[in-house]
């Protein structure tokens, strides 16, 4: 029980007490003033009705007050769980984009790699073409001066010029 309400049993408790133990005192008649007459009436018993009274208001106030509160929190709940499934759908939405965004990009990235290849082995082929022929040129010059070499030697030349 929480603290409140057992606090608010004690108090009536003790009102209730004091009523009892001192009943010959509220059940006194007395003479009371409404202001425009007088009658005698156990001022006592008014006072006690009053507290009761007030009290059933005072329950009352504090249930209508709770009822209110409950619906408020449930509509704050609701609205609270719409918003976030309108988080989720968006976050949802988010990462899809950002989906389709890096399928695009490694898509290109891809494209690019495909295309820097294909130009690095023509490059690649260019220049063992130009070491081919760069080979064989020499290969032809060293033929070539071997067979003058060759040549001036079966000659008898005597006079061998690099």
């Amino acid at each position: 029980m929480p603290l409140r309400t057992l606090l608010f049993v004690i108090v009536i408790a003790v009102i209730g007490a004091f009523a009892v133990l001192n009943w010959s005192a509220f059940a006194a008649n007395t003479v009371i003033s409404l202001g425009f007459t007088s009658l005698q009436a156990p001022l006592g018993l008014i006072m006690l009705g009053i507290v009761v009274v007030m009290t059933i208001l005072f329950l009352f106030f504090i249930a209508y007050f709770q009822t209110s509160v409950l619906l408020e929190a449930r509509r704050h709940a609701k609205e609270l769980h719409e918003h976030r499934a309108l988080a989720d759908q968006a976050e949802a939405s988010r990462f899809t984009e950002l989906r389709s965004f890096l399928t695009e990009e490694l898509a290109a990235l891809n494209q690019n790699y495909v295309q820097s290849q294909a130009v690095i082995i023509g490059k690649i082929n260019e220049v063992e073409q130009q070491v081919l022929h760069t080979a064989k040129t020499t290969e032809n010059s060293i033929v070539a001066y071997v067979a003058e070499l060759d040549d001036r030697l079966n000659r008898g030349d005597s006079s061998v010029k690099p």
